[in-house]
């Protein structure tokens, strides 16, 4: 009877400790899956990380990396709002509808800037909830990483401890880094972005943002919005921003008119990305952005 109670009991353990299916919609949101989850989790990253998170559309192999999931770690604020409910629904997953346990959202985890906007189409491709971006400044996703060991705790209790404590060491990190990019981005002449999505970042460290190479958001730049960002910023300095899927020509002509440089950075770090370098990602824009590049 004592070995019969042995394997149950171990087999209880085991249960307990079993892998757990996390997929996340962004490389970031993966990052912060396999900080906190460590060994206990297995992470699927849905969006490549060199593509457009807003124009992703629901694929028959995000599907089926759904149906097995135990969680779904999304950005929110309708960052994925065009294919990602489709994807879920698609998937026949009830353990991932929204409400449920398996459903994460970070930016339901923190304070957004830009929220209780109006959605005005006139305005462009507003996010009414807020700018879903928070990727880009560390301390919120400190605060992600907190809320995150906990939902991954409820999922599986015996992951808890683990969980608090690696997430707890993510906030420890970004807390010493930050002197370092605060300093380096004192004095920067401000940026032209191509897309509201690093005003987390610029907001982070009081980089001055000159405009954006689109009028309003998600419509491509114009020759008449071009040659009024370049009379109003003529003998400033700055530089541009743009990521490698975004088209070169705008941000080149502005560029060249003004005698900026133009810095391609990446929106997200890479698909398999540790803390490391994630912070590494957050070095290349504040060097990019201080002229250090």
């Amino acid at each position: 009877m004592r070995w019969i109670l042995a394997l149950i009991l171990g087999l209880t353990a085991q249960a307990a400790l079993a892998t757990l299916n996390v997929v996340v919609t962004t490389a970031s949101m993966g990052m912060l899956a396999r900080e906190v989850g460590g060994d206990a989790v297995r992470v699927t990253v849905l969006a490549p990380s060199d593509r457009d998170p807003h124009m992703l559309q629901a694929k028959p192999s995000m599907i089926r990396q759904l149906r097995d999931a135990d969680l779904v770690v999304a950005v929110g604020a309708e960052l994925e709002q065009g294919w990602l409910p489709a994807a879920i629904s698609s998937s026949a997953n009830p353990r991932l509808l929204v409400g449920r346990p398996g459903y994460f959202e970070a930016a339901a985890q923190v304070d957004l800037l830009e929220s209780n906007q109006a959605a005005d189409r006139a305005l462009g491709d507003v996010h009414p909830a807020g700018n879903p971006h928070l990727h880009m400044d560390p301390v919120r996703m400190g605060q992600v990483a907190m809320a995150l060991a906990e939902r991954l705790a409820r999922l599986q209790p015996a992951l808890g401890p683990d969980a608090r404590l690696r997430a707890s060491r993510f906030v420890a990190a970004v807390q010493d880094r930050l002197p370092g990019w605060q300093s380096r981005s004192r004095g920067a002449p401000g940026v032209v972005l191509f897309h509201k999505d690093a005003i987390y970042l610029t907001n982070r460290f009081s980089i001055p943002v000159h405009g954006y190479l689109e009028p309003v958001p998600g419509v491509p730049p114009g020759a008449r919005h071009l040659q009024t960002l370049t009379s109003r910023l003529q003998g400033k300095p700055g530089v541009v921003v743009r990521h490698a899927y975004q088209p070169a020509q705008a941000a080149e002509r502005l560029a060249g008119a003004l005698g900026w440089p133009v810095r391609v950075l990446p929106l997200e770090p890479s698909g398999t990305a540790g803390a490391e370098a994630y912070f590494q990602f957050l070095d290349a824009w504040v060097n990019g952005l201080a002229g250090r590049q």
